[in-house]
């Protein structure tokens, strides 16, 4: 029976890690340090150098060659890589290129996603009434993040009193009710 519990206890441990943002064959090669500012204020510098960059999909398209350009607005990241942080935290903007196909439905605007890729320049687009320099990469690897749950604050606040009885539950964050449709 203890070694049932530790079994279990361990798959438990394993599931509550997670699936790496960083491919293992990638990780050595990647540079934590490199910072997204640095690459977007000289990108022909660090052409060939592999880093993690996250952020809110603006848009996907597909191109001649066959692959997928993705536009991104650059956000920060967690410790586990997740894009986070408002869009104002935003340091600009990045184009990725996935090599292969990659249906645009697959990442509508909107999307947060983090991609492993290598600086391969930068391109100059037209961004409203100006024209924008956006730092490149191509796509290694590419997590796609599900959509978080809205939620808004339940119980009762601010309260009084020695407990909480009468005055209703502790406050907490709970699920936004979704209509089905």
């Amino acid at each position: 029976m203890k070694h049932l519990a530790a079994v279990m206890t361990l798959l438990w441990l394993a599931g509550c890690a997670g699936v790496p943002v960083v491919p293992s064959d990638l990780k050595e090669k990647v540079d934590r340090k490199l910072s997204f500012q640095q690459v977007k204020d000289a990108p022909q510098s660090y052409k060939g150098r592999l880093l993690v960059l996250g952020g809110v999909v603006l848009s996907a398209k597909t191109t001649k060659q066959n692959g997928t350009r993705i536009e991104i607005l650059q956000l920060p990241l967690d410790d586990n890589d997740g894009p986070i942080g408002r869009l104002t935290e935003s340091k600009g903007r990045f184009l990725a290129q996935h090599k292969e196909f990659l249906d645009p439905a697959a990442v509508p605007a909107g999307t947060l996603l983090t991609v492993v890729g290598e600086v391969t320049g930068s391109a100059i687009q037209q961004l409203d009434e100006i024209e924008y320099q956006y730092p490149t990469v191509e796509i290694l690897s590419m997590t796609v993040w599900p959509p978080g749950v809205p939620a808004w604050w339940g119980g009762s606040y601010p309260y009084t009193g020695a407990y909480w009885g009468s005055y209703g539950r502790p406050p907490h964050w709970i699920p936004w009710p979704v209509e089905k449709r």
